[in-house]
């Protein structure tokens, strides 16, 4: 297990505005490699976050048509949660996307109970990220979106309905807003947008939701989380 590749899939000529995305990196740089570091102090919501991600799954597998059930990719993976308690409970095979190493890294013995549902481990950027000729039935988005601009989000949401199967879907799991405004972390250089401006967001890449669900029993005093299930417009 220790001997898998973790392959570097960026073009990091290609990046824009790299001062906020290093920023960004280097914060994530400082962060310690468990369930605790990568919910930002929050470990206790994890089993509820993936109650309500079945949930949505479970969903999404009753629809017509529907996703299937081959392969899924989980974007800003870290160090794998999603793909240990969720993915690859509905998925055969799960491949991981995450621009920080070190996690990647940990990701490898946090996985050993799953690994034989792992596929590749690939080191890069989202706002960089080149899709190899991999498809997916799922392409799963969870408290990452916030990392990039909004330009470099159509983009990767773009590039995204080349790498689904038929009946494909990505699902967009983030933070939102109740303002209406696009509120800033300055201290992860991350945004948080209000549910509109996602939605506006999907339409600019073309894309149609086809189920939307707010995540339920998170503590009072933190963001609500909505999840959103979308998929190209050519479908």
């Amino acid at each position: 297990m220790s001997n898998v590749e973790i392959v570097k899939c960026d073009d990091k000529n290609e990046q824009t505005d790299i001062e906020l995305y290093n920023k960004a990196a280097n914060y994530w740089e400082g962060v310690n490699p468990t369930i605790d570091g990568m919910l930002g102090g929050f470990a206790k919501i994890s089993h509820i976050d993936i109650e309500g991600s079945s949930k949505l799954l479970k969903l999404l597998f009753r629809e017509e048509p529907s996703p299937g059930k081959g392969r899924a990719l989980d974007c800003g993976a870290g160090i794998g949660r999603i793909t240990k308690h969720l993915l690859t409970k509905h998925f055969q095979t799960v491949d991981l996307v995450e621009q920080d190493e070190h996690f990647l890294v940990k990701s490898k013995e946090y996985l050993e109970p799953v690994w034989s549902s792992v596929g590749n481990l690939y080191c890069a950027g989202l706002q960089n990220f080149k899709f190899t000729k991999v498809t997916y039935d799922v392409i799963w988005f969870q408290w990452v979106l916030g990392h990039l601009q909004d330009d470099h989000l159509v983009s990767l949401f773009e590039r995204c309905g080349s790498a689904l199967k038929t009946n494909g879907v990505v699902v967009v799991k983030e933070n939102v807003t109740s303002s209406g405004q696009v509120e800033k972390d300055e201290e992860d250089s991350s945004v948080t947008r209000p549910p509109a401006l996602l939605q506006t967001l999907f339409k600019r890449a073309k894309y149609t939701i086809i189920k939307e669900l707010k995540q339920n029993k998170f503590p009072k005093d933190i963001y609500e989380v909505h999840m959103f299930a979308i998929r190209p417009e050519s479908s």
